[in-house]
């Protein structure tokens, strides 16, 4: 599946909005570009998918991350219950495992670093639990939605899981530790070989991201093991995914997202339940703006308004036609910061996320647009980088599958024009004349 950012708050506003980024206007992670700032809450918040679910007579729970700037004063604090949720249990800011504040129905409660109260997968998985055994087939349906932080920085495993695979490492793929050429000026100028002590970190933070993942595997295992004592699995869909996809180490950029490449942009999607057979696989163009869709059709609650994802339904039967789609936009807005502590040299240069060789993994004009094209024949990336000048990246992914020759000295003009002309539609979409 692809997003539609590779970052938390675009892409989670858009599974909730069923939008592009352009339409539901949260372009990074800050309150000032929109991450669950005051006009997103009441321009955007009140018409996403949950909201039609709950009207359609659902039970609705959430448990775990939300938006990254949520619950803090500036955006409502944690007495901010967002519309259509009937029980709400919503993380202030970004991920943690420790030490961090929820929402609780409008409550404040705050956590310390206790494993047994604390961890918070845990308690995601314990309040899911709790919301589920009160379900049954004869008390109405019910949607559970939950966000656990991991596998997200900072990483942290449960203590049981803290020393599992140790003997793995970061994926030695074909473009791990190499230098990006011909790629935008934030990539092209990462440090190249990585050094020794960031090696080792990144194959550390690999290891702990699966580890972390080893509590969600309990977690996924009881809500299993739960529904089927309730005689409430098979008439139950489960849906899983993530917000945005990660690198660790590809074109010597050690550990992120917010890339126009392959490894940010998709992220796993499975679905199961009634009418699909299991070990199913499609290579259909779907995305996270899809899910909500999804969801409010499998309900029988209609369609969102001026939505820009469509159902995947459709898709399910083992005679499944395709969709009608084969573009596809991405969107990307660079965040920056005046000053990186111990990167003097990069004062007022705009820079984020550095780390201690003050490589950094995101700058101001680290923003794009990217045209995704895929039909039986064809598969393409065209992207604009809105640096000094616009810089112009494009790949041939069925002869290039991880992006190493940026082609767009090479392909014909005719070419290059049609494919601005088709990522200049989709930059201005909106509804169905997204696809």
């Amino acid at each position: 599946m692809f997003v539609s950012s590779p970052l938390c708050c675009p892409s989670r506003s858009s599974i909730f909005t069923c939008k592009y980024v352009h339409n539901h206007h949260a372009i990074n992670n800050s309150v000032s570009g929109g991450c669950s700032s005051h006009s997103w809450q009441t321009e955007q918040e009140t018409n996403t998918f949950p909201v039609y679910l709950q009207k359609h007579g659902y039970k609705t729970f959430f448990a775990g991350k939300y938006l990254n700037q949520y619950g803090f004063p500036k955006t409502g604090g944690p007495e901010h219950v967002p519309p259509g949720w009937d029980w709400w249990n919503g993380l202030v800011g970004n991920s943690r495992y420790y030490g961090y504040s929820e929402s609780v129905n409008g409550t404040k409660v705050k956590h310390g670093n206790d494993y047994h109260t604390d961890y918070y997968t845990d308690v995601i998985h314990r309040r899911g639990v709790e919301f589920l055994s009160q379900q049954n087939s004869d008390n109405g349906p019910f949607f559970m939605m939950l966000s656990t932080p991991a596998c997200h920085a900072p990483f942290t495993p449960a203590p049981q899981y803290s020393g599992n695979f140790s003997n793995r490492s970061a994926p030695r793929d074909p473009i791990y530790n190499t230098r990006g050429k011909n790629k935008h000026w934030l990539v092209r100028n990462a440090l190249y070989p990585m050094p020794n002590d960031t090696v080792v970190r990144v194959d550390e933070e690999f290891r702990n991201r699966w580890r972390t993942l080893l509590s969600v595997d309990d977690m996924v295992e009881d809500i299993i093991t739960l529904l089927k004592n309730k005689n409430l699995y098979h008439q139950t869909y489960l849906i899983f995914s993530s917000d945005n996809g990660y690198h660790l180490g590809q074109f010597s950029m050690p550990e992120d997202k917010r890339q126009l490449y392959e490894f940010d942009i998709r992220v796993p999607l499975m679905i199961s339940g009634p009418g699909i057979k299991p070990g199913q696989t499609r290579d259909d163009m779907v995305m996270n703006i899809d899910i909500g869709q999804t969801i409010l059709d499998l309900a029988g609650a209609g369609t969102m308004s001026q939505a820009d994802g469509i159902t995947l339904v459709p898709l399910f039967p083992t005679d499944h036609k395709h969709l009608n789609r084969t573009e596809i936009l991405i969107e990307h807005s660079g965040e920056s910061q005046e000053n990186i502590k111990g990167c003097p040299q990069l004062a007022g240069q705009r820079m984020a996320n550095c780390d201690n060789h003050c490589v950094c993994e995101d700058s101001w004009n680290n923003t794009f647009n990217c045209l995704r094209l895929m039909t039986t024949s064809k598969n393409y990336k065209y992207c604009q980088i809105y640096e000094t000048k616009t810089f112009i990246e494009v790949y041939e992914l069925n002869s290039d599958i991880w992006e190493e020759n940026n082609i767009k000295d090479d392909i014909e003009p005719s070419l290059l024009k049609y494919f601005n002309t088709r990522l200049q539609k989709l930059i201005k979409c909106l509804g169905n004349t997204c696809y």
